[in-house]
């Protein structure tokens, strides 16, 4: 009889023999039955700013409790926490946390939300849904920064008990994906409607890297795509590169290309665009509507917000985001 078994959690669909562990380094066939082996292990956890995963249309000024273990569906040449989701489990500094302390901890240090961020968290798939529905129980808020690298049917289940996910959108090429991150753009695609077809209130980051993912046409085209398949309210966050990990021989992203970016997106009709990792008046959220300034920040400092029950308090225009008191 054949123990052979295949992992349906991402688009890679590893066929693991006995004994042997998928590509992500976290998930081993034992017997015909696939196991975790990050489950209620994490290597990285922290109270972080929201705004760090980064997400600036969802209760800004809160903290997120953030957690993370070992391993990665992609292997991206550029990753900046290489270090751990490069990393094989036994070798991490694993902590013994499962999903109830997880939400004990969030609510002894008053976080409204469980982040699950740093690595993949498609890795920690059973981990991560358990934790999410209690903490729902708990009234907190579940949030994932992810790669959008799932397939289907899990990212359905888990979207459930999902409220926003802030999804890596690397480049608009399969080249770029293929090359540079070992994986395939359509899923992430798909993924990304799945996710908005479920209710879950999305941001997208795109790390901007010089001479890899910098094409403006290019920039325009997947602003295109957002618009017509996500929705002009999408917030994208334009963040820059600095070299690390197998990418050390390219300069940080110029701030002008950055610049250049978010020009794109706004001339083609995004709402909310930001720029991220250098300090800029683009960090800001304003009205789309009226122009007023609805929240001021400064790095991941909230220095003011105007937002009130949702809805800019001088043209009283609803504003897109999860804010708190609607």
């Amino acid at each position: 009889m054949s123990t052979k078994v295949q992992c349906v959690l991402c688009p890679t669909e590893c066929e693991l023999e006995n004994y042997q562990v998928g590509g992500c380094r976290v998930r081993i066939n034992r017997d015909g039955v696939l196991y975790s082996l990050v489950y209620g292990a994490p290597c990285s956890v922290a109270v972080d700013p929201i705004e760090k995963k980064p997400f600036f249309h969802v209760l800004p000024a809160t903290g997120a409790f953030s957690l993370a273990t070992a391993g990665c569906v992609l292997n991206c040449k550029f990753c900046q926490n290489w270090q751990i989701s490069q990393a094989n489990p036994e070798d991490a500094d694993n902590l013994d946390m499962p999903p109830d302390d997880v939400v004990r901890k969030a609510l002894f240090y008053n976080c409204r939300s469980i982040a699950y961020t740093y690595t993949e968290p498609a890795v920690f798939y059973e981990y991560m849904y358990d934790t999410a529905v209690s903490a729902k129980n708990h009234g907190l808020l579940n949030l994932m920064h992810t790669c959008g690298y799932f397939n289907e049917k899990p990212l359905r289940e888990l979207s459930k008990y999902m409220d926003a996910a802030c999804v890596d959108l690397k480049a608009f090429t399969e080249d770029f994906y293929a090359r540079v991150c070992g994986g395939r753009l359509r899923p992430v695609l798909d993924a990304l409607v799945v996710l908005k077809e479920e209710g879950v209130w999305l941001e997208i980051t795109n790390l901007v890297i010089p001479t890899l993912n910098d094409d403006m046409k290019r920039v325009r085209e997947m602003c295109r795509w957002i618009i017509k398949n996500l929705g002009a309210d999408v917030p994208i966050h334009f963040s820059r590169f600095f070299p690390d990990y197998k990418l050390k021989d390219l300069p940080p992203t110029p701030p002008e290309t950055l610049e250049n970016a978010r020009s794109a997106a706004i001339d083609e009709g995004l709402r909310y665009v930001y720029i991220g990792n250098i300090r800029s008046s683009s960090e800001d959220t304003r009205c789309p509507y009226c122009g007023s300034l609805l929240v001021e920040r400064i790095g991941y400092f909230v220095k003011q917000n105007n937002i009130s029950k949702g809805k800019c308090a001088s043209c009283d225009n609803v504003i897109a985001g999860i804010w708190g008191g609607e």
